[in-house]
């Protein structure tokens, strides 16, 4: 008779009762998690109702940007963009909402598959304390306690049932610990969704300040006059133009210079023709021709808007000579920096409320090179702006290409 299942028949004279079984949730539980599915299944319903009425306020902004331009019609964009804005903020809401009732399920489950395992554990020490309490038992002791030999035999069948159940409790153990650590998996997941999320809801919210405050300006400086918004958009343009010429100008003039000299082929090359990042941020708030950009009545966006406080340390993308360090003295002035690059590539930076480098100076890749701006009113912001931030621009052979098919997040 084999040893182990005269141990295990003392198992089941001493416990008797079924050795493994998974303690149920208690009909409390169920209902809290039950209440949370519901609350959950009416935010992902008010979440699809929200994400309707942004796509039809999308709709809306697409159909007057296809009409002509005019003050009333500018106007229009900028109330429906700042609606869209608005019901973007509230729908990142309740998705948080709905990811703290999903964290709060998950660590319910958690709490019951760890008191499962706990549970599961504590018997099985207690069968090891038995079978080591009962290994000094001998056969004729073990018989004697059933009477006759058929009692005795009856048992052994009903300790094979006992022993396939043994063999299924301890799987179960395995795909508890299994399911457990893929729920803690996943609420870690879930939190880190809900921080970005938060970020997102941060920058949205200036969004939403930026757009108010472009539909204000508008109507303070055209004094809500047709004539005097047609008079301001010839204006900016002719603003626009004259920096664009004087930024292609100065491009041109330099890199024969330089070519001339022969200094650009001593300047190093980076890795795929790549850029780092100029700031921390990486929040884009108006991309290479953004159809959305606030000024695109004057002329078209060639860089990308990237938000960064009044003050941040600007960094140069990449190594290369300034050939442009403009600084300015009032509000109206466009302030910015230029650097040509090897590769026909140049970068330029705007809305700068403070340089630091000379024009003719080389700099590497991360030089500190100014301090970004773009607080309308402040030095150097220029007349293109609604909010702090940084206007980054790559060219290419002197025409303006998108940024973020030349900017890498990190570097090796």
């Amino acid at each position: 008779m084999n040893r182990i299942l005269f141990f295990s028949l003392i198992i089941v004279v001493l416990l008797g009762s079924p050795f493994f079984a998974y303690s149920n949730e208690t009909g409390g539980t169920k209902e809290e998690i039950q209440s949370l599915n519901d609350e959950i299944a009416g935010k992902r319903s008010k979440i699809s109702q929200i994400e309707k009425s942004i796509v039809e306020y999308k709709k809306k902004i697409e159909e007057k940007q296809l009409e002509s331009l005019s003050l009333k019609n500018q106007l229009g964009i900028l109330e429906n963009r700042t609606t869209e804005i608005d019901l973007d903020i509230k729908l990142i809401e309740e998705k948080l909402a709905t990811i703290n009732l999903e964290i709060e399920r998950l660590e319910i489950g958690i709490d019951l598959k760890e008191n499962d395992i706990k549970r599961q554990q504590a018997i099985t020490a207690e069968l090891l304390r038995t079978i080591q309490k009962s290994s000094e038992k001998n056969f004729v002791e073990i018989l004697s306690a059933y009477g006759d030999v058929s009692r005795f035999f009856n048992k052994i069948q009903h300790l094979k049932n006992v022993e396939s159940d043994l063999a299924k409790g301890t799987r179960a153990l395995h795909v508890a610990k299994v399911s457990l650590e893929e729920q803690n998996s996943e609420t870690q997941k879930r939190r880190a969704a809900y921080k970005q999320l938060q970020d997102e809801l941060e920058q949205r919210k200036l969004d939403l300040e930026e757009q108010k405050f472009a539909k204000e300006d508008i109507l303070v400086q055209t004094k809500n006059s047709e004539q005097v918004f047609r008079t301001m958009v010839v204006g900016l343009r002719n603003q626009y133009q004259a920096i664009e010429n004087e930024i292609g100008g100065i491009e041109r003039q330099i890199r024969d210079k330089l070519e001339a000299q022969k200094k650009l082929e001593l300047l190093p090359v980076d890795p795929g023709g790549k850029f780092s990042w100029p700031t921390q941020s990486r929040y884009v708030t108006a991309y290479f021709h953004d159809p959305d950009y606030p000024y695109r009545h004057v002329f078209e966006h060639n860089g990308i808007d990237i938000r960064s406080a009044h003050g941040t340390p600007l960094h140069a993308a990449g190594t290369g000579y300034i050939a442009r360090a403009k600084k300015c003295a009032d509000s109206k002035c466009y302030s910015y920096v230029m650097i040509v690059h090897s590769g026909g590539l140049a970068t330029v930076y705007g809305h700068m409320s403070k340089i630091v480098v000379q024009e003719e100076q080389f700099v590497t890749r991360g030089d500190v090179i100014g301090y970004s701006g773009g607080t309308p009113g402040t030095v150097g912001a220029g007349p293109f702006v609604t909010g702090a931030h940084l206007h980054f621009e790559v060219r290419k052979n002197g025409v303006p290409v998108n940024p973020l098919n030349y900017l890498v997040r990190d570097w090796d």
